[in-house]
This record gives structure tokens, C-alpha cells and sequence, in this order.
């Protein structure tokens, strides 16, 4: 029996805690973000290792989100959702008494993981908390909104804590709010049965180390370091990406099952849910920057500088599932990409004497409306007529492409910015969303099914991510 046939008033706290869990997670992936410049200042960071800031919680919440849901099947949802969490407030402690550039990155990856461990976990608490009908939709609703303001208001919180106390509070601002869900969480959130089976470990060190060579030898690239080592780091993350995929190949309960990720449909989709973060996360790391580097504005600023952005990645994001409904996914998702290259191709044009308004406000507003209209589509066209078995599956899959493309677009285009300034990185992120567009225009097809997914479906098994989010 469901929480809400008995006591409405837990069931309301018990969402109220779940909720608060993904937002912390989605915050973290863009508050700090307003923080970088103080942040590089404070610790000493050099340009390149800059992006680490961000890549550090990416990498490690993409490489182990799989990890993360499997964890939650066969130990229980609400435990991996409390052991998450405790990681990710001890680690926000932590980073925010941080003295160097080296213990900052440890605490941000320990965030990672700690975000890998809890998300995974926050909508079968919902299905396990609410009945089927319309309780369920109503909690559905709140999550999606809070999960899809979390990104704007991380921009936002992230700008004000830094002017009015200090970066340190983009970290410390997590640990009252963490401990209050975990002392609520064991009271009012119920635990849905178990899975059972086995947590493939190796599967997830495989992925996650391969990734972590990758993106390495980006940032040695950047510096301009031996090309040795940088060679030896990209032939390193192939192999153990490629031991990646052998290995899931031959797991009764893969992490991956390898037959979702290259099938003829999906395969493509899940290339250009990897693409189109790439670009999103490197201008929103380029923007920060910008603004208050370039333009002098202070923290509280630049951050209210990104609204016109993400409240259309918002906006959009509440029209889009409507639009679909009606002329299909294939549409708006081609809409949304000329859009989302246009606007990247005119901010790499931005010149800090023409100001805020005359070099910002239009590509930002052009930009937020491209990305809201990206993820829907891409959403339905992988998960639709998924087998019930590879749901879970699936859209973990969804997020892992997501924080695996923002920690590699990330380090790529900063890249590319150290060797040849801004603007030429810039202008490669829009190269890539050209190539998302290519991809989506040749190889993504109309998905035919007998039943278009209802809109609980949709909520269930596409979660609505980070920055679209």
C-alpha cells in the first residue's frame, strides 16, 4: 500500500525529501560555475586545470551513475539514496574548507560519486510513495519543474552566495540541507522491494577510468605537455573503454546492456545526447568567465546574466512535450539544433566593448530555446518501445551521455581556448552541433510504435536532465 492511501501529510514530506535530493544534485552541476574566477584566484589554478573544477563532478556522476542505479536494485533504494547523500553533504564540507587546487577536485569528484549513488534512486521513490493515477502525475510534475529550474537557480544561488559571503558557500551551502534529508528520509520515504542480483564493479571502473584518460589527455593537451604522456592518456582510455564494452558484452546483468547503445535508432540519439551537452556545458563554462572577466561583472550578476538562458531552456522545455505530441520528436529536435549551432555560432562573435545586451542577451535567449527543444525529442526517440526489462537501463543511460558529454566538452574546448583563444572554441562547439545535426537529419528516423508513451511514462523513464533540466 502507497503512502498516499494512508497519511497524505508524509506522503508530501517524503516528496518534499526526494525532491530536495535532485536538486542538490542538478545544483551542483552549475553553481559552482559562477565561482570559477574566485575560485581560480583563491586556489591557484591554471587555466587549463580550471575545467577540472566541473569535469571532476561530471566524470565521476556520468562514469557511476549506472553503477549507482544497479547499487539501488540490489540494495535498496532508499539506502543508496541516504549513502549517496551522506558522500555527496560530507564532500560539500569538505570542498569547502578546500586550500588547494588539489583537495578542491578530490571533494568535487567525491561529489560525483556521491550524486551517482543518489539520483539513480529519486523517481522509483516516487512510484513506490504514490499511487499509479493521479498522485503519481502531481509528484511527477513537481519533480520535473524542480528538476528543471534546478540548473537556472544553480547559476543564479551560486552568483549570490559568492558575492555575499565567499565561494566557499557554493560547497557549505549543501550540508544543513543534506542532514535535514537525511535525518527525514529513514522517517517518511518508503523502501520499494528489491531487485536482487549481482553490482558489476568492474564494469563501472572500466568506464569511468577510460573516461577519466580521456578527458586527462585533453587537459594535457591544453598545457601543452609532453606529448607522450597525452598520447600515452588517449590510447590508455581507449583500451579501457573498449574493455568496457567486452566486458558488458558477456555480463548476465550488464551495467550497459550493449544491444540498447548500438541499436540502428537509438545509437545515433545517444551520440547526439553526448554531442549537444558537450556544447551546453562549454559555453556555460565560457559565459561565466566572460562575464566576469570580460564584461567586470560581480558574481550575483553574471549569474542573473544567464536568466534570459535558462529561463528559456525552461520555458521551451514546458512546450515541448505538447509540440511532439502533435508533429513528432523528429521535428523539433532538428529545430532545436539549428537553432542551439546559430547560437553558438554568434556567441563565439561576442566583443566585451559592445556590453551584455548588445553581444549577449539575443544568442543567449536563441541558445536556451535551441537546448530546450533538444532533449525531449532525443528522450523519446531512445526510450521509445524500450522493453519494460532494459528501462532502467536505458535512461541511466540517458545521464551518464549527459555528464560524460559535459566533462569531455568541457575539456575539449578549453582546450582549444588556451591553443587559439575563445572564440575559435566557440566556433568548434558549433562544428559540433553541426555534426548533432547531421546525425539527427541522416541517421535518426520517426520511431513507430503501437501506443505513443503517455506523459507518466515519459516522466518515468526520462527524467529530465541537468541543464535542460
Amino acid at each position: 500500500m502507497s503512502l498516499t492511501s494512508r497519511a497524505p501529510a508524509r506522503a508530501t514530506i517524503a516528496l518534499a525529501v526526494i525532491v530536495t535530493c535532485q536538486l542538490m544534485v542538478v545544483l551542483d552541476a552549475t553553481v559552482v560555475n559562477i565561482a570559477l574566477v574566485p575560485i581560480k584566484r583563491s586556489l591557484h589554478f591554471s587555466t587549463a586545470d580550471l575545467s577540472w573544477v566541473i569535469d571532476a563532478y561530471s566524470l565521476a556522476f556520468g562514469g557511476l551513475l549506472l553503477l549507482g542505479g544497479r547499487a539501488g536494485d540490489v540494495f535498496g533504494r532508499r539506502r543508496m539514496l541516504m549513502v549517496g547523500l551522506f558522500v555527496f553533504t560530507l564532500a560539500s564540507l569538505l570542498g569547502g574548507f578546500a586550500t588547494s587546487a588539489g583537495w578542491l577536485l578530490a571533494t568535487r569528484a567525491l561529489q560525483g560519486v556521491g550524486a551517482a549513488l543518489a539520483s539513480p534512486s529519486t523517481l522509483s521513490l516516487i512510484s513506490a510513495t504514490f499511487e499509479e493515477g493521479a498522485a503519481r502525475n502531481k509528484a511527477l510534475g513537481v519533480f520535473t519543474a524542480v528538476s528543471a529550474g534546478g540548473g537556472s537557480l544553480g547559476l543564479v544561488l551560486g552568483g549570490a552566495l559568492t558575492s555575499w559571503f565567499s565561494w566557499r558557500w557554493v560547497l557549505f551551502i549543501n550540508v544543513p540541507i543534506g542532514i535535514a534529508v537525511l535525518l527525514l528520509a529513514p522517517r517518511y520515504v518508503t523502501e520499494p522491494p528489491r531487485n536482487g542480483g549481482k553490482v558489476d564493479v568492474a564494469g563501472a571502473v572500466l568506464v569511468t577510468s577510460g573516461l577519466a584518460g580521456v578527458i586527462y589527455a585533453f587537459i594535457r593537451l591544453a598545457e601543452r605537455a609532453s606529448s607522450g604522456v597525452t598520447i600515452g592518456s588517449f590510447v590508455a582510455g581507449a583500451l579501457l573503454l573498449s574493455s568496457f564494452l567486452v566486458v558488458e558484452r558477456r555480463r548476465a546483468q550488464p551495467l550497459m546492456p550493449t544491444r540498447i547503445l548500438f541499436d540502428r535508432v537509438r545509437g545515433p540519439a545517444y551520440l547526439d545526447f553526448l554531442l549537444v551537452p558537450a556544447v551546453m556545458y562549454g559555453v556555460f563554462f565560457f559565459i561565466s568567465q566572460y562575464l566576469e572577466a570580460n564584461l567586470h561583472f560581480s558574481a550575483i550578476r553574471a549569474g542573473l546574466g544567464f536568466l534570459p538562458l535558462t529561463g528559456l531552456i525552461f520555458a521551451s522545455s514546458r512546450v515541448t512535450p505538447k509540440l511532439v505530441g502533435r508533429i513528432g520528436a523528429r521535428p523539433i529536435l532538428l529545430f532545436g539544433l539549428v537553432l542551439l549551432a546559430g547560437a553558438t555560432l554568434w556567441i563565439s562573435q561576442a566583443n566585451p566593448s559592445e556590453g551584455y545586451f548588445a553581444s549577449l542577451f539575443g544568442p543567449m535567449l536563441l541558445f536556451g530555446l535551441g537546448a530546450g527543444s533538444c532533449f525531449l525529442p532525443l528522450s523519446v526517440t531512445i526510450l521509445a518501445g524500450v522493453p519494460r526489462n532494459d528501462s532502467g537501463a536505458a535512461s541511466g543511460m540517458l545521464q551518464t551521455m549527459q555528464q560524460t558529454g559535459a566533462a569531455l566538452g568541457v575539456a575539449a574546448l578549453s582546450s582549444i581556448a588556451i591553443s587559439h583563444g575563445r572564440s575559435d572554441a566557440l566556433l568548434a562547439g558549433a562544428g559540433i552541433v553541426l555534426v548533432a545535426l547531421a546525425v539527427a537529419g541522416i541517421a535518426i528516423r520517426p520511431v513507430r510504435r503501437a501506443q505513443a508513451p503517455t506523459a507518466e511514462e515519459l516522466a518515468e523513464e526520462a527524467p529530465v536532465l541537468a541543464l535542460s533540466e
